[in-house]
């Protein structure tokens, strides 16, 4: 990211570039900064986009080798092709590209074997956007709030964080509706995140593994019924289950051969201001338990694939057993 913002600095543009990555926000804040950049205000007649995995590559290419008009540069955007993971005819063309031609690729994923991958990483610039790290989304949260003089604290931020997810777009949203919220108040609490921020699934999924290591059973299923009533799927809720009681597993592991949070926190993967709270829920479980319930999870979801359980009981009867189940 940092050597597109010095081209779109310098006003000096490679031939091509690659975006992907899982954070869709980033893509789309650098994919609008190069495309204001590179036309530089022109019209449309100097803009062609292609979007899917059916993407015509002759009229791409008959695009890019058409001259700009009245303008010094052409742009051709390319979205979820697929092309970076599949061999094309592009690999051959991307390195006698036209000088006036600058092509953006947006991508989710990549094969970084791929000779198109190869090709443009020889001739222009590939940034990976995937999720910010704790520190920078607490910044980028904090100059957000900044632009409404809105200020919130780093322990308001985590429980923000824990309760919407980091996906940058959600927090986004999330942000707009607190400062409409607290109006002419300066500071952001964690009562105003509680009355208007929506708790995302995989929140509620944490807070039903709570409720089943703690035994209420009750609290667990009404959790489970409100993820029903939002239209999540009951194998989607299966999968998030098992996810969980596999990550307290390395929690419980990682823990118990004395590693601190910071070590917990790179070797799973997760954000470090995650890692209390799984320490704190992997205790509530031993670890046979844990074991035994991902085991439970791999056999209902073949039940429920077989056709020997409905999908929507088959997760109930889960929730049902380890939230009643002796530890």
């Amino acid at each position: 990211m940092k050597n597109i913002k010095e081209h779109i600095r310098q006003n000096q543009f490679k031939p091509v570039y690659l975006l992907y990555g899982t954070e869709n926000y980033l893509k789309k804040l650098y994919k609008g900064k190069l495309k204001e950049a590179i036309l530089g205000g022109s019209d449309e007649m100097n803009y062609s986009y292609f979007e899917g995995k059916s993407v015509d590559l002759t009229k791409v290419m008959a695009a890019a080798d058409t001259l700009p008009f009245f303008h010094e540069r052409r742009l051709i955007l390319i979205e979820n092709s697929g092309l970076f993971k599949s061999q094309n005819s592009l690999s051959d063309y991307i390195p006698s590209i036209p000088a006036t031609t600058h092509m953006v690729f947006v991508e989710d994923e990549v094969d970084k074997r791929n000779r198109l991958y190869k090709a443009v990483k020889n001739a222009g610039t590939i940034s990976e956007m995937n999720a910010m790290d704790e520190t920078n989304l607490k910044l980028w949260i904090a100059s957000l709030l900044d632009k409404d003089n809105k200020k919130i604290t780093g322990e308001t931020v985590l429980y923000l964080l824990s309760k919407v997810g980091t996906d940058m777009d959600n927090l986004l949203n999330e942000i707009e509706k607190l400062i409409c919220y607290v109006w002419n108040r300066e500071i952001i609490s964690i009562e105003d995140i509680d009355m208007v921020c929506t708790t995302q699934i995989t929140g509620k999924i944490f807070l039903m593994i709570d409720a089943i290591g703690s035994k209420q059973q009750g609290r667990a299923l009404d959790l489970y019924y409100d993820l029903l009533a939002l239209k999540e799927k009951p194998m989607s809720i299966l999968f998030l289950i098992s996810r969980q009681f596999n990550i307290l597993a390395q929690i419980k592991d990682l823990v118990g051969l004395g590693y601190n949070n910071s070590v917990i926190a790179e070797k799973t993967g997760l954000m470090p201001f995650t890692i209390s709270k799984y320490v704190n829920q992997a205790r509530n479980f031993t670890m046979s338990t844990l074991k035994d319930a991902l085991d439970s999870c791999a056999d209902m979801e073949e039940a429920i694939k077989t056709g020997r359980l409905i999908d929507k009981i088959g997760v109930e009867l889960l929730i049902v057993k380890y939230s009643g189940i002796n530890k």
